[in-house]
């Protein structure tokens, strides 16, 4: 697949979670109003963070592409990053919303009938189209290698459950005549919302501050250099990843009578070695030093030692 078709698959994908999103929010809001069911409307809302989701997918879809620039030399893939984290606080701020007004309907007793079986009905529907979603989505994701893809098909997917932890309330709420369950529903959806935001926000903030790399792609580093016999002690490995793809920074040693083209060829097949080895990386930048002489530095990088005392 080109990058122009990728591109374009992206796109067509994020184009169907828009309109499908949208109209699901759009039918589970206004049965929820008309059908006087809470957690209906809050189900709605939910899909309502997919539609700004999709959007944003489809607007970074196009902004990573960018080449790099004076102002941004390292590209515009930390784009993704940093939208999905101003995502998770629009979420967060959706699901405290909707909890309060759960809460202030238990306590004020607002509970005046029993929600009308279309909610029920419309739930069935919506948890059919978002199943579907997520299933294209994850496909769409699979073709083309989009992690943002594939993200977005396991929120659906996510999606699927709370929608079904909805209606299983409102069967309950109108076989028991308890209406009280259903702003319960509601406030149980909100919480839920509310988590998801938080570890949205916790798993992004981790990587925008370069961390959230296991530790098994330093190992593999560790060891790709090691099956070099010229490359000696390599340490201070740090990587970083910047969008889906992963920056790696190291200090080797090489032998100190080799020349500067010697250890300039050498370091390119460092360079390649781990490319090829690792698709996701796109940038090595390596650090030569004469066998034995290098400086220590603490608390700068990772070495194999390191690594082996936090097993």
């Amino acid at each position: 697949m080109t990058e122009a078709s990728r591109a374009k698959t992206i796109r067509t994908a994020s184009w169907v979670g828009i309109i499908g999103n949208a109209f699901l929010a759009f039918l589970k809001i206004v049965t929820g109003i008309w059908a006087g069911s809470m957690s209906v409307i809050a189900d709605g809302i939910d899909s309502t963070g997919d539609v700004v989701s999709a959007a944003i997918m489809l607007y970074i879809a196009t902004l990573i592409a960018k080449p790099p620039s004076l102002k941004f030399p390292y590209g515009y893939a930390k784009a993704e990053t940093n939208a999905t984290n101003m995502l998770a606080f629009l979420i967060f701020a959706a699901g405290t919303q909707l909890a309060i007004a759960s809460v202030q309907k238990i306590i004020r007793g607002e509970i005046a009938s029993l929600p009308d079986m279309l909610a029920i009905y419309i739930l069935v529907i919506s948890i059919a189209g978002k199943l579907s979603l997520a299933i294209y989505q994850r496909k769409m994701g699979k073709r083309t290698k989009s992690n943002m893809l594939l993200a977005t098909s396991k929120n659906m997917a996510s999606d699927v459950v709370i929608s079904t932890t909805v209606l299983i309330g409102l069967v309950f709420t109108q076989v028991l005549h308890l209406p009280i369950l259903d702003p319960i529903a509601a406030l149980l959806v909100s919480l839920w919302i509310i988590w998801v935001a938080i570890k949205i926000f916790l798993q992004t903030n981790m990587e925008l501050m370069d961390g959230n790399v296991d530790k098994e792609t330093y190992e593999e580093v560790f060891h790709l250099l090691e099956s070099l016999p010229e490359v000696k002690n390599p340490h201070r490995l740090r990587i970083r990843k910047i969008g889906p793809k992963k920056n790696i920074n190291v200090d080797i040693e090489l032998e100190g009578t080799m020349t500067l083209t010697e250890a300039h060829r050498l370091s390119h097949c460092v360079e390649d070695l781990i490319k090829v080895k690792m698709p996701d990386v796109f940038d090595v930048s390596i650090h030569i030093e004469p066998e034995g002489e290098h400086i220590e530095e603490k608390d700068i990088g990772i070495s194999k030692r390191g690594l082996e005392n936090k097993k």
